[in-house]
């Protein structure tokens, strides 16, 4: 299957900390985050780093995973938190329905990100 023929799946890695972009099983796109607990409150994740195969480049791809993963993020309850370039800029270009689940990064999201 060539990149043209892409008919990606995209799915939760808790365990790993990312999101995972999937053709045929083969992984060609991840989100990575980590999820910062909060007691009392929703829990925060804090996006760092978003990549596609550049095989795979110029197809939206990144798009499809971006959406997937903060979709899946306010479904869960937790707060939108975008440290990696690349979400902060998709959130910005989107700003509904995004805009009212993200939180600026605080310490403890910064400090999660070191461990």
């Amino acid at each position: 299957m060539s990149a043209e023929d892409v008919a990606p799946e995209v799915v939760n890695a808790p365990d790993l900390g990312r999101y995972e972009l999937r053709d045929a099983g083969r992984l060609i796109g991840q989100a990575q985050y980590v999820v910062v607990p909060v007691e009392g409150g929703s829990d925060r994740v804090v996006f760092f780093h978003t990549e596609v195969d550049e095989t795979y480049g110029g197809r939206g791809l990144a798009q499809v995973l971006a959406r997937f993963a903060l979709d899946d993020t306010i479904a869960e309850g937790r707060t939108i938190v975008a440290v990696c370039p690349y979400i902060a800029r998709f959130v910005e270009h989107h700003p509904e329905p995004y805009a009212a689940y993200v939180s600026r990064a605080t310490q403890a999201d910064l400090a999660a990100l070191r461990h």
